[in-house]
């Protein structure tokens, strides 16, 4: 991205990793950033050894910064100057090796702001700059959180959260830049000085921001260059005493930036840049990049201000992709039923699915949708012909199928996937299809038409190094004018919200599947050999009986949830009640459904030897050949574990935001105690919001996941909120 990230090629050359600042075009991908042995020079870093906070290592300019003479290598911090370490003694205690440690002290007139944490490989790294201006960030943090959490949308969002950050920081240019799914960049929202070029709408390649830089926007949440112009400040010693390598500099604020990166700056006309990272579900979903034509500082305060807004905005985006995954939901939940009710009408659930195009269609913003069942389709809108529609059939089942997509196949581009399919591309560029049975060529599937469009790049993404060049005149691309790009043969890509509503979809008409093919085996004798096989190799458990509760089939899966029930061979149905945890509440519900003929649905529990029980969700019904006669049973059986994780992973988050809001109080003075309590009060709304929308979703084996992410970042932002009103109380006020 143009100025946002360590610009680079991606290129992958020969020869061992280049160190840093030797980095060209051609190997930029592999340049160690973090280990950078040098500082920007409008702040002082020194590398401590503990306990007695020895000085091993300092920057050129440390002891210029501090007003000494002499050497600070060998010394005792507290020798060196003491009030820095009365200041920095109450944070030893602290972890600081994820989220640094922040201070305020005064020096003969001079404010400074310390940092302190621990890096990789030991000892205590603490850097020191110059205190920004007093002002009250936390009476305007309220109001941002006010902003982000009415945001009702992805767009607005972004456009609120432009707005906040060029109202509280002051540089010439915000962006919120976001990944795509193949890493490419968007400039997805803008605030600007009017006399500046737009970069709205602008893409930038994957290769812009190489994957150690963004392995650093993880762990490093806020980084800031105040001058691109400025003379690095080395190390002395360059390495450390304690490692004999380079100090890992990760979590350093000061830490030198890649010339490379600075190159691109200066390319770009930008004077300052402060950049803040957006993790959702713990992955980089984006960054919020400022920039300014002239040098800009961008003092603690502020920069803890922005750290905490933008782990609010990835909170608030988490909530708002799950609420759209859960509208998905209902409606998958609605066709449901109208297939259920279409058996019980027509006797073929097929016919709900195709009576309104728009049900199939319009979940998935798709402009086709085809059924293919037991060699036969059915269509709904713009389509292939038959004979297209069987080849997509046979490139399918030649496609591996990955559990983390529950099995769910998509391409935008089918032309690329299969070039013998090019010929479809005008309304099936894009596929998406999911099985809904175990029997090849067996799928629901939606399609999408080619869109020739043109993409707008910051730059020409392909531009090579041109051979024979002089290594040192190699710098990232010269000209930052508009570079377009016709983009043919395929589709408006496939989102993971797209991919999830398909596989619930094909979930949803594979049950209904294996339910009707269980009811057409006890009518359809001649065709019971091919049925059982395609019930016997369903990945639902299912048990069928005859009307008197003998079993006629119990399939693999079912085995698969009860250890031992081949050994024992049960011939009925109530022979299984050993095998449950509660037989006989089990017993009862099964007599109700034989003797009764109703249907049962409810949970149980299977014994596994732990007293709890491993819990099933039990569907039962009776098939009837007519009102008074019943031809059998069929029982579906869902495991529930992963369900009930998800359900206990909200309770465990519930406390774990209610003890962790309760065990951070009071821990500063009064007045700040409660400027504390009113912010986080905010941040804990808008995480308890975001784990509603998580937990109304149908993904539940990643909700623990998820809501495990919002406690993290609950967690990350009362300790960088805590720091941030510590700092704000003046030198010598506070607990600490």
């Amino acid at each position: 991205m143009a100025g946002v990230g360590q610009q680079g090629t991606g290129r992958e050359g020969a020869g061992e990793d280049p160190a840093f600042g030797a980095a060209d075009l051609s190997n930029c991908e592999r340049e160690p950033i973090h280990l950078a042995a040098s500082i920007q020079p409008h702040g002082a870093l020194l590398a401590l050894r503990e306990p007695d906070l020895t000085i091993l290592q300092a920057s050129a300019n440390a002891a210029g910064f501090l007003g000494l003479g002499a050497p600070l290598q060998g010394r005792r911090l507290a020798q060196v100057e003491a009030r820095i370490a009365a200041a920095l003694a109450p944070l030893l205690g602290d972890k600081l090796d994820e989220v640094p440690a922040a201070f305020r002290v005064r020096l003969d007139g001079a404010v400074l702001d310390g940092m302190a944490h621990r890096p990789a490989g030991g000892g205590l790294v603490l850097e020191l700059e110059h205190a920004g201006p007093e002002e009250n960030f936390a009476g305007r943090i309220e109001p941002a959180m006010q902003a982000i959490l009415a945001s009702y949308a992805l767009r607005p969002l972004c456009d609120e959260v432009a707005r906040i950050f060029r109202g509280l920081t002051g540089y010439d240019r915000v962006m919120v830049y976001r990944f795509d799914e193949d890493h490419h960049g968007e400039v997805f929202a803008e605030e600007r000085d009017p006399s500046l070029e737009p970069y709205l709408g602008n893409r930038y390649p994957d290769s812009d921001i190489p994957q150690v830089a963004r392995r650093l926007y993880i762990r490093n949440r806020v980084r800031v260059v105040a001058d691109v112009h400025y003379a690095p400040a080395p190390l002395e010693p360059r390495l450390s005493p304690l490692t004999g390598r380079d100090l890992d500099m990760s979590l350093c604020v000061l830490r030198s930036t890649s010339p490379m990166h600075i190159q691109y700056l200066k390319n770009m006309g930008v004077g300052a840049t402060l950049v803040a990272s957006i993790l959702v579900g713990g992955r980089l979903w984006g960054l919020i990049a400022c920039h300014h034509d002239s040098p800009r500082r961008a003092p603690f305060a502020l920069r803890a201000v922005m750290e905490l807004l933008a782990e609010a905005v990835g909170t608030r985006i988490a909530a708002l992709e799950s609420f759209v995954q859960a509208q998905a939901e209902l409606s998958v939940r609605r066709l449901e039923q109208r297939m259920i009710e279409a058996i019980s009408r027509d006797g073929d659930w097929r016919t709900a699915l195709f009576d309104n195009p728009n049900t199939l269609l319009t979940p998935l913003n798709a402009t086709g949708a085809a059924l293919l069942f037991e060699g036969q389709t059915q269509t709904a809108g713009d389509v292939p012909s038959t004979a297209g529609l069987r080849d997509i059939g046979q490139w399918l089942d030649s496609q591996p199928r990955s559990p983390g997509t529950g099995s769910v196949i998509g391409t935008a581009g089918l032309a690329q996937a299969a070039p013998a399919l090019a010929g479809l591309r005008q309304v099936a560029s894009g596929v998406l299809a999911a099985p809904i049975s175990a029997t090849p060529g067996e799928y629901i599937v939606w399609f999408r038409p080619e869109q020739v469009r043109t993409v707008t790049w910051g730059g020409d993404p392909a531009k090579p190094v041109e051979l024979g060049a002089d290594p040192r005149d190699l710098s990232p691309r010269r000209s930052f004018a508009k570079w377009h790009q016709v983009v043919e043969g395929r589709s408006e890509p496939w989102t993971p919200k797209d991919l999830a509503t398909a596989r619930m979809v094909g979930d949803t008409v594979a049950d209904v599947v294996l339910q009707f093919r269980s009811v057409r085996m006890l009518i359809a004798e001649d065709q019971l050999s091919q049925i059982r096989r395609q019930v016997g190799n369903s990945p639902q458990a299912v048990v069928i009986c005859d009307a008197q509760g003998n079993i006629d089939l119990r399939n693999d899966a079912f085995d698969a949830l009860l250890p031992g029930v081949r050994g024992a061979s049960p011939r009925r149905i109530d022979q299984l009640l050993p095998f449950f945890a509660d037989p006989t509440e089990v017993g009862r519900r099964l007599r109700d459904v034989l003797e009764n003929r109703r249907s049962w649905r409810g949970e149980a529990r299977l014994a596994d030897g732990l007293g709890a029980g491993r819990p099933l969700l039990v569907r039962a019904d009776p098939v009837f050949s007519s009102p008074d006669r019943v031809l059998g049973y069929v029982f579906l059986f869902n495991d529930l574990a992963e369900r009930k994780a998800a359900e206990a992973a909200r309770r465990r988050f519930q406390q774990g935001i209610e003890e962790g809001s309760r065990s951070r109080a009071g821990r500063l003075d009064r007045q700040a105690d409660l400027a504390f309590r009113a912010i986080l009060a905010s941040v804990v709304e808008n995480a308890q919001l975001a784990a509603l929308e998580i937990t109304d979703g149908v993904d539940v084996a990643t909700m623990p996941e998820q809501l495990e992410s919002v406690r993290a970042s609950v967690a990350r932002t009362a300790e960088v909120l805590e720091a941030l009103i510590r700092h704000a109380a003046r030198p010598g006020e506070g607990k600490g």
